[in-house]
């Protein structure tokens, strides 16, 4: 039998990255969640191994999730960014071990064309995928993830112009 912390403070955040992945026209790479029963898109993200640094787990994310590793990281964000999940997630989301996400945000540089993204390549996690404008991710994310992806734009936004880094 599984036992539960009796309560939510004392549940530990799961370390993760996140990656926003940048096109040549400044755009960001989301997917649709294929767990997902309200429709949200998001940003490739996942937690750390045992033994990996933020950095490996950034590049390895977006291999497993976008099927490509054809691109650079161009930023790193200095601190890391917590988010809890709502009360219904808790104890259902992350095999209730967690109660949110500490995550390590990385910018890369997409250097290849849009056939080599492959959502088939590992495990599917995104039904399908698309290039947006970064104004629009806030409104694309699950609302309990919008701070964070605020703090995300804010940290890269200037990174985002056409063409730079590719």
């Amino acid at each position: 039998m599984r036992s539960f912390p009796k309560m939510v403070s004392d549940l530990p955040y799961r370390p993760c990255v996140g990656v926003m992945l940048l096109n040549r026209r400044g755009q960001v790479f989301v997917g649709k969640r294929l767990d997902q029963t309200v429709e949200g898109w998001q940003m490739p993200q996942g937690g750390i191994d045992e033994g990996e640094n933020p950095r490996q787990a950034a590049l390895r994310e977006l291999k497993e999730e976008a099927g490509t590793d054809k691109a650079e990281i161009i930023g790193e964000m200095e601190d890391w960014i917590t988010y809890d999940l709502p009360p219904h997630l808790i104890g259902v989301a992350f095999h209730g071990r967690f109660k949110g996400q500490r995550q390590k945000w990385f910018c890369l540089r997409f250097l290849g064309e849009d056939r080599d993204i492959d959502l088939c390549a590992h495990e599917p996690e995104f039904s399908t995928w698309r290039w947006v404008d970064m104004q629009d991710l806030p409104n694309l994310i699950v609302p309990f993830k919008r701070d964070t992806y605020k703090a995300v734009i804010a940290a890269f936004r200037n990174l985002a112009k056409k063409g730079e880094g590719a």
